[in-house]
């Protein structure tokens, strides 16, 4: 086999398996959603626990989730940039449907490619916040899942 052939698989391979990746549905991130941090005076406020999976299709992401335990309904939930463990900035909404002290939160969004990367590294994570925790509730980084066969 030449070179020139050589290459034309690996390309063709190369080709087939990004296809394949996309036909399965995308990349796969999850978050495991949790109290924010606090102190003395929040722990009558806050308290829960949820997860989220988010796919990522092209430039689409598409987050589902669910939570439970929280003292007070829900009242809205945002995507927000930062490194883990640090509060940043909110970037997107996400719909929130309370059910009691639980309920579910949903979006369909469009990433800038800068967003996408930002994903991938793991900098974006899920605010969840309810009535008597303005601030935040719940929180959890979208972290990427690895391929397991």
């Amino acid at each position: 086999m030449t070179k020139r052939a050589g290459a034309a698989i690996c390309a063709i391979a190369l080709g087939v398996a990004a296809v394949s990746i996309d036909a399965q549905g995308g990349k796969t991130y999850k978050a495991r959603l949790s109290p924010v941090p606090m102190d003395a005076s929040m722990a009558a406020t806050v308290s829960g626990l949820g997860s989220a999976t988010a796919t990522l299709t092209g430039t689409t992401l598409t987050i589902t989730g669910t939570f439970d335990g929280l003292k007070s309904p829900a009242t809205m939930a945002q995507i927000h940039k930062a490194q883990r463990g640090v509060r940043g900035p909110a970037v997107f909404d996400l719909k929130v449907t309370p059910k009691g002290l639980g309920g579910t939160l949903a979006a369909t969004i469009t990433l800038t490619p800068q967003q996408a990367a930002d994903l991938d590294k793991g900098w974006l994570y899920i605010q969840l916040h309810s009535e008597k925790a303005p601030d935040g509730n719940l929180w959890g980084w979208l972290l990427p899942q690895e391929n397991r066969r």
